[in-house]
This record gives C-alpha cells, structure tokens and sequence, in this order.
C-alpha cells in the first residue's frame, strides 16, 4: 500500500523515478550512490536489501526509521547499483519512509491514511487504530499439507544473502517471524511499510479499484500506473534466488506468478496473499487466506482465482 503513496507523489511533481535519489535526500549519495535514480531504489536494484554486517533494531523500524534509513544511506551497496537486483524485504519500507518524510515533512503512514485510505473509508490500514483491535485475527505459522511438507523439507537451509535480509532485525521472535508480526500490537500500530499492513481482502480490491484509469476518484492517473508498472527489474532475484519481476515497487506479472495481463500490477504477500490491479481488464482483485496453508510466496490458489474472476468478468457473468 505504501507503493500508492508513492504513486501520489509522482502524480502531483513530488518525485520523479528518473531523477537521483540524492536529490530529495543528499546523504543518500554517501558511498558511492549518487547516481542511484529513485527508479532503481524503487524496484530493488540499489544494493541496499539489508545492513552489512549489523542488524536494525526494533525501534528503528516501528519508531523512528529515519534512525535506520540513515544507517542505510551511509552504507556502500552490496552491488553495483542497477546491475542486479534482490527482494529489499524490509528496506524498501524504511528507505520509502524515508522519501516520504524528504520530500513532504510527513510520514509515509500520514500520507496513506489522509490521501489514501482515509478518503476512500478502505478496510487496510497502516497504523490500526487500537479501536479495530477486536476485529483483528492473529496470524498463525502455516498449515502445510503433506505435499508442501515434503517440498520445504527438500529446501536447502536458508543461507548467504537471504539469511541476511530475513534476520535483519534484532528482535524477539514475536517481533521478527515474517508473516507474524503483526500480532504484536505494537507492530499494528506502528504500521511499518514493509510489514505492517493490517486489512481485509475487500479493504485492499477497494484501493486497487481506484488505482484504475475505470475509477471516479482514481488514486493517481493512468500515465503515473504505467509509468510504475514499467519492467525495471528481471531474472535472477539475488536475495530469494528465484526468477522475479519488478517496476517501481510493484511486483509484475511473471511465469512464477502469472496473476493478470500486460500491464497489470499489485505485490505478494505473507502466506501466499495476492493484490493487484489489472487496466487491460478492468478488475481488481484481493485475495487473503485464511487458514494459512501456504509458507510463503507465490499461492497457486491466488493465481487461479484471480484468472477465473477475470475469465468471469471476460464473459460477463
């Protein structure tokens, strides 16, 4: 949902993909970033998935991650910048705060509930309001079936770059499981980019209907969606070691996730939870699971149901 922030400022002049990072954020150009544009930020190219040889700590990621983000913009990449890419996890939420607070003086989370959410009276929050605790459903680790048992037990120990970015908080458990998080009230009411997103699948379609050209209050024009729905980053992905997809932070239609058509875009989330917009369709689609039966990443089960609601929608039933 931070990516629709993202998108009002590009609509209104704020911020331009192009331009360097260091032009809204001068420290950013520490270490030989200068030349970062806010495009290759965006769509995980900078080389900046994790902290080099330290860890964040809580607070820097639910109180103040401006604390984090400078830690951030005085390290060197962890590759030439715009050669490769890797998933920035947890980074691309503190890095975009951070542009947020440059540029406008507010918070990311500000920005969404008084541009975004608010207006729109969507059910997806960052910040949840204590007052929507009691809706709120805590998150459990994933009930596997007996094939996906099978297939984790086959994975090779996660290792390298990818232990990296996932142990990158020091934190307890509660705080750091990914996909579990939000559990902790404090992490629900912080509403970190990243990981603190709190909703409803109906709450999340509602704010990618309006990110259509079809909507009556659209969140941002049609020119600024394609514009972040340019391909910006594919192959291989150097953090989850898999073929991946990318524009300005939204994850694209690939062969790993083939969810809509050309141009369409949206993101993945924990337990195989699938959002998305499609222009060439004229559908939005949300889909959270619940029990959680997937350990992460792409959901089949996501993908086939976004392609029958749009084979519906096709055929007009």
């Amino acid at each position: 949902m931070a990516a629709l922030v993202i998108a009002k400022l590009i609509d209104r002049g704020e911020l331009e993909l192009d331009r360097e990072v260091a032009h809204y954020w001068p420290a950013f150009a520490a270490a030989g970033k200068g030349r970062i544009s806010v495009g290759d930020l965006l769509s995980h190219r900078a080389g900046l998935p994790a902290l080099a040889g330290s860890t964040f700590s809580v607070d820097e990621v639910l109180e103040s991650s401006s604390a984090g983000a400078a830690r951030l913009a005085a390290q060197a990449p962890l590759w030439i910048p715009g050669s490769a890419f890797g998933y920035h996890a947890l980074t691309i939420g503190i890095l975009m705060e951070e542009l947020v607070r440059r540029i406008s003086g507010r918070s990311l989370q500000e920005r969404y509930e008084e541009e975004v959410r608010g207006p729109r009276a969507a059910d997806f929050f960052l910040g949840l309001p204590e007052s929507e605790d009691a809706r709120y459903v805590p998150l459990a680790p994933p009930v596997l079936t007996p094939e996906q048992e099978t297939e984790l037990a086959g994975r090779p120990p996660m290792d390298g770059l990818a232990a990296t970015v996932f142990g990158n908080v020091d934190a307890p458990e509660d705080l750091s499981r990914w996909g579990t998080s939000t559990n902790n009230p404090r992490v629900r009411r912080a509403g970190p980019a990243a990981i603190g997103g709190v909703g409803s699948a109906r709450g999340l379609a509602r704010l990618f209907a309006d990110a259509l050209p079809s909507s009556a209050a659209p969140i941002a024009s049609a020119a600024t969606f394609r514009a972040m729905a340019t391909q910006r980053a594919w192959g291989h992905d150097r953090v989850l070691d898999f073929p991946n997809c990318f524009g300005a932070v939204f994850l694209l239609p690939q062969p790993r996730m083939p969810y809509g058509s050309l141009g369409a875009f949206g993101h993945d989330g924990a337990a195989g939870a699938l959002a998305f917009a499609d222009p060439a369709r004229d559908i939005a689609f949300a889909y959270i699971p619940w029990p959680r039966q997937h350990p992460g990443g792409a959901d089949f089960r996501a993908v086939e149901l976004a392609r029958v609601a749009a084979d519906c929608t096709r055929e007009g039933k």
